[in-house]
């Protein structure tokens, strides 16, 4: 037996709460950006977020509602996202206070930046990956609005690296679940793809 929800007849914040329950784990897309004024950088963690395209490398990020990351995207064209590892984990969840725009995170929760390589918003000094983006495109949808970045630039921290490739088990990467939850790395399983040509041999 199943229970039935229709979108058309729930308020949207319950439907909200619902696919957010189910669509889980989701990566966390921990995004820097610049105001125009050059001088205040925004932090804030977004979980809505996946890789677009491989060839360009596009990634992207839904902002719901029109965020301080949606408008320093739109007026600067760049944003970095930072990996969101479990170490981490408090430094996220406060960057995730809707601060005045005027505010900063990384100097009101007290994180460290370095400089990014090729654009201007600066990097999580402590997180083991950034990606370094310039705005591709955006799409509205409803009440959000899809941002889609081009990666100029990855920066990975050596002490995460195995065989030339980051390794799960020294990333530990946090990822979102339903409500305030939050999910860790678990049990890692490994199971190769067959490919079709090998499925049919006698």
């Amino acid at each position: 037996m199943r229970v039935d929800y229709s979108p058309d007849s729930m308020p949207t914040g319950a439907f909200y709460r619902l696919l957010t329950a189910v669509v889980v784990p989701r990566p966390i897309a921990w995004i820097s950006t610049l105001a125009p004024d050059g001088e205040t950088a925004n932090l804030a963690p977004h979980s809505f977020f996946t890789v677009a395209c491989t060839a360009p490398p596009v990634v992207q990020f839904t902002s719901v509602g029109r965020k301080d990351s949606l408008r320093n995207v739109e007026e600067t064209g760049e944003f970095v996202v930072n990996f969101a590892p479990e170490p981490l984990f408090a430094e996220i969840n406060a960057t995730a206070t809707d601060f005045p725009r005027d505010q900063g995170e990384f100097e009101v929760v007290g994180i460290e930046r370095e400089p990014s390589s090729r654009v201007r918003p600066p990097r999580v000094a402590a997180s083991p990956v950034a990606l370094e983006c310039t705005l591709h495109s955006t799409l509205r949808l409803g009440d959000s609005t899809v941002v889609f970045g081009r990666v100029v630039h990855a920066a990975v921290r050596e002490d995460v690296l195995m065989d030339g490739r980051p390794d799960i088990g020294r990333l530990r990467p946090l990822s979102r679940l339903g409500g305030n939850e939050w999910g860790t790395v678990g049990e890692v399983r490994e199971l190769a793809r067959v490919p079709y040509r090998d499925r049919t041999r006698d």
